[in-house]
């Protein structure tokens, strides 16, 4: 009787903690070691398979880049593998308090999540997580990578080619692929190295690169999303003040005509004005169940290709 009560017990316990998981954590502690098991897999059964000379077109990227200057290994709630602030005046695109580019005030639309079918997303362990929980991962194309930074992002080999050990640069999936929106998030890993201005003028560097790969493509440039009031105030290198300086710096980049801005830190900092820690497990990250209000801000922040087109030949 005493073995079937200690049984009873135990059965119950992991019966709440499969609860848990499945309905509030979304099993996203455990993610890292799934994803460990995954790759020791794939080592022991296609370790040997011959490469293809022709790989398919990339769908998604790995997380090998390397740690950024933050060290982002990819922490709990986050997905780990492969997948690849200022406030605005309205919805206008425009940093408060500053004046609208050359190329005027954009018009943003709604769009539904097909918008995204042509897009690549580039970006760190956020946009990671954006592939991971965000509903994009049959749409899009992602090339994100934990720890990516703007300063090795072209030459990193982070893309994975189906079938292949081998991983793409950026550089060289989009020599490969063609697309017609591009959205760019990078900038945590990069808060403890050299100063907003050579940060902003290898960002400007890489946003004209990307735009040559892609003569096609329009650019979404996105602020860095802010941290916690209480990781910003841990004294390092990482702060909102920080993210602040960079991201209006950012704006200024946009032109409104091949070049976009877009915030989505209004609607998910609290009133201390760094992210709200109910949306976040670490202080850095969204959590997979908050991913929704990303998503949701591009979409309704997306641009008219055709209009955007009209608008420049006139």
């Amino acid at each position: 009787m005493k073995w079937l009560k200690k049984w009873a017990y135990l059965l119950l316990v992991a019966g709440m903690g499969a609860v848990y998981l499945s309905c509030v954590d979304k099993w996203q502690v455990y993610a890292e070691a799934f994803d460990r098991t995954r790759d020791l897999c794939q080592d022991l059964f296609w370790g040997e398979r011959p490469p293809s000379e022709d790989p398919a077109p990339v769908q998604s990227a790995a997380d090998g880049a390397g740690k950024g200057e933050e060290g982002e290994a990819v922490p709990e709630g986050q997905k780990s593998s492969r997948t690849g602030t200022r406030v605005s005046d309205g919805d206008t695109g425009t940093p408060a308090g500053q004046d609208a580019p050359d190329g005027g005030e954009p018009v943003y639309m709604t769009v539904g999540d097909d918008y995204f079918s042509d897009a690549v997303f580039i970006g760190d362990s956020r946009t990671v997580g954006l592939y991971e929980y965000g509903g994009l991962e049959e749409i899009s194309t992602f090339y994100a990578s934990k720890g990516l930074t703007v300063y090795k992002m072209l030459e990193s080999p982070v893309v994975e080619v189906p079938y292949q050990r081998k991983k793409l640069t950026i550089e060289e999936a989009l020599q490969r692929n063609s697309f017609q929106k591009i959205y760019l998030m990078v900038g945590i890993n990069e808060m403890g190295t050299g100063t907003v201005e050579t940060f902003v003028e290898r960002y400007e560097e890489v946003a004209d690169h990307l735009l040559e790969l892609q003569p096609d493509a329009i650019l979404y440039i996105q602020g860095i999303m802010k941290v916690t009031a209480e990781r910003s105030g841990q004294g390092d290198y990482i702060t909102n003040e920080g993210i602040e300086e960079r991201n209006q710096a950012l704006a200024r980049l946009a032109d409104n005509k091949r070049i976009f801005y877009l915030d989505v830190n209004p609607l998910i900092c609290d009133e201390t004005g760094g992210m709200d820690p109910d949306y976040t497990f670490d202080g850095v990250h969204l959590k997979a169940q908050y991913m929704d209000i990303w998503k949701d801000y591009l979409k309704e922040h997306a641009v008219d290709l055709g209009g955007q087109l009209q608008q420049e030949q006139q």
